[in-house]
């Protein structure tokens, strides 16, 4: 049974059935029970056409619920009328369904809910345990978004910006449960970049890709948080950081920069480094202007911030971040190594208390509590 193959056909099976007049919750449900039944009959009988296949199924079960509900008499009769579906359409509506699950009317928790179950194809239950919250949570929250967006007309126009930003949620969750939500989210923005032609997806799918590649290295024994600089650089994939290079060129080469080009490119630097000493500092905080200048983001000021302290020393990179809210999370830490580097270990020892305190993982806070630890014990010496 090809899971891989029933869940890249799910999003365009659901957009055929809410273009033939279903609305997103009874399309999703009608698909959600035609995938069911694939799992249990493909096996021992594979259509021909398999997409085919589950827009009959789909389709049928759409109409038996239309026919058991009265208040829906109205749109029995309509749909009444209409032959039964053969082979797949060739018209594809998934791009419209990326938008309607990005849909500025749902939270961001929403609408990466619905995104995971709708177009990536993922059981409630999976995506329950990716989030580690109870499956009746996850199914209450999808429920509600499914709600929301049932009465969007897909001739809506759709926001490029607000697709990539839940896709970008999506590959920040990274891995828990037994879905790894890194790896959708690469295949979910592979199969946009197939759709459509825009510069900024390419950017996001190679920024994902720069990422994803240094993953093996990130951590250490019993999830030991490693730090870029300490890496061994051996163990990136270099196969997908050539990949995400070719693709970031070919989006910069169209003249149209946006933020996640100009992170990627950033990511991009790291990756060409055979060395964290061979890092090209100074390229990076030009691109961090860059990036500064289209976002005005806090957070890549903080990012700048400990740039300039490679390219021009920790004093610069802390006169930087003086610039900065204190309260910014992870200010503490930037301004630990800055304050480390520059030689003040009794602040930097200080200070990485203080973020240890303040992390938002238990890698990070334990990260972070060595080099506290690490630091005092030097002071003590």
């Amino acid at each position: 049974m090809d899971e891989a193959l029933l869940r890249t056909l799910t999003p365009a099976v659901i957009a055929i059935l809410v273009r033939r007049g279903a609305d997103f919750a009874a399309a999703e449900d009608a698909v959600q029970d035609a995938l069911v039944q694939a799992v249990r009959v493909w096996p021992d009988d594979p259509p021909r056409d398999p997409q085919g296949w589950l827009v009959t199924v789909a389709w049928r079960k759409f109409l038996d619920t239309a026919r058991a509900d009265a208040s829906r008499r109205h749109r029995e009769e309509r749909v009444e009328g209409e032959p039964m579906p053969g082979p797949a359409e060739v018209v594809d509506d998934t791009l419209q369904l990326y938008f309607l699950c990005a849909h500025p009317s749902l939270t961001p928790a929403s609408a990466v809910a619905l995104t995971l179950r709708a177009v990536g194809g993922l059981t409630t239950r999976q995506i329950a345990q990716a989030y580690l919250v109870p499956e009746a949570t996850m199914a209450q929250r999808i429920s509600r978004a499914k709600r929301t967006v049932s009465g969007v007309r897909f001739n809506e126009p759709g926001d490029v910006a607000t697709v990539l930003r839940v896709l970008y949620l999506v590959f920040n969750e990274g891995y828990s449960g037994d879905v790894d939500l890194a790896g959708e989210a690469i295949r979910l923005t592979r199969q946009l970049a197939a759709k459509t032609d825009h510069e900024e997806v390419a950017g996001l799918l190679a920024l994902m890709l720069l990422h994803h590649a240094r993953r093996p290295a990130r951590t250490g024994p019993g999830g030991r948080l490693v730090p870029l600089a300490e890496q061994d650089r051996s163990l990136w994939n270099t196969r997908m950081i050539a990949e995400g290079v070719d693709v970031l060129q070919s989006a910069l080469a169209r003249d149209r920069l946006g933020e996640f080009q100009a992170q990627a490119a950033i990511a991009a630097l790291h990756a060409d480094a055979r060395t964290a000493e061979e890092t090209d500092w100074v390229q990076i905080v030009e691109w961090y202007d860059e990036l500064v200048c289209l976002t005005d983001s806090p957070v890549a000021r903080l990012n700048r911030a400990v740039a300039v302290g490679e390219a021009d020393g920790p004093r610069a990179g802390l006169a930087a971040l003086e610039e900065l809210d204190p309260a910014l999370p992870r200010y503490a830490a930037v301004a630990a190594y800055l304050h480390e580097r520059d030689g003040d270990p009794v602040t930097a020892a200080r200070l990485y208390a203080e973020a240890a305190r303040a992390a938002p993982s238990l890698p990070e806070r334990d990260h972070l509590t060595r080099q506290a630890a690490r630091l005092n014990a030097r002071l003590r010496s």
